[in-house]
């Protein structure tokens, strides 16, 4: 059976249908302003995950969901050259007021080149794809062989209850994280659970330090 036959057939009608529904993923989103406890979390697995990797500089690390640029000014004031995607008008404007490279861009339609990156970070973005195994295999293929991923998100059934927020759409449990993470062709190397009591309670985020590994499940 020829590659053709094996494409799933879509009509330019489902097509359309679909790229409906992202449009409404985007008026969903709201700017990300630098706030606590994130730019401390931030700060504090940045130095870790830059070290324990060893990413040579510059490197070319790319940022994704990347806000209003907290992480994109540690990693310019390390000396790295970042790159970040968000969907948030917003959000892109005050990035490129800081003179940072941002584009618009979905992080399930990454529009660069394979290979382009040596590091990618994907801090309480990943909640937000509709579709994470799809999101994880793209980036996957713009990490160069043995390149890196940092993926941090929020636990669900937490006093937070993330999973009610109104554009979490894949608000996981750790397990679920583990095995897409393994089926999209990444080994974790680590993984961590961060605990701390916000005014709503007692609340939970997942933090895993990943590398490009072997061959992904299709």
């Amino acid at each position: 059976m020829n590659e053709r036959a094996r494409t799933i057939p879509m009509s330019v009608e489902a097509i359309e249908r679909f790229r409906d529904f992202l449009e409404l993923t985007v008026d969903q989103t709201y700017p990300e302003a630098p706030s606590e406890p994130h730019h401390s979390i931030s700060r504090i697995m940045m130095e870790r995950v830059l070290t324990s990797c060893a990413i040579a500089k510059p490197g070319r690390i790319l940022d994704v969901g990347c806000g209003q640029g907290p992480a994109l000014d540690l990693l310019r004031n390390e000396g790295y050259h970042a790159v970040g995607i968000t969907i948030n008008d917003e959000d892109i404007r005050v990035c490129r007021e800081h003179g940072h490279e941002v584009y618009k861009m979905d992080q399930s339609f990454l529009e660069f080149p394979p290979a382009e990156f040596d590091l990618v970070w994907s801090r309480h973005c990943l909640e937000h794809s509709v579709m994470p195994f799809v999101t994880l295999h793209g980036f996957r293929r713009v990490l160069r062989e043995d390149g890196f991923l940092y993926l941090e998100v929020p636990a669900p059934d937490t006093a937070s209850h993330h999973e009610s927020n109104v554009n979490h759409y894949s608000t996981l449990p750790k397990s679920a994280w583990m095995s897409l993470l393994n089926r999209c062709g990444f080994k974790v190397m680590w993984s961590n659970e961060f605990e701390f009591t916000p005014p709503a309670g007692p609340d939970t985020y997942y933090m895993f330090v990943c590398q490009k590994n072997g061959v992904a499940n299709k």
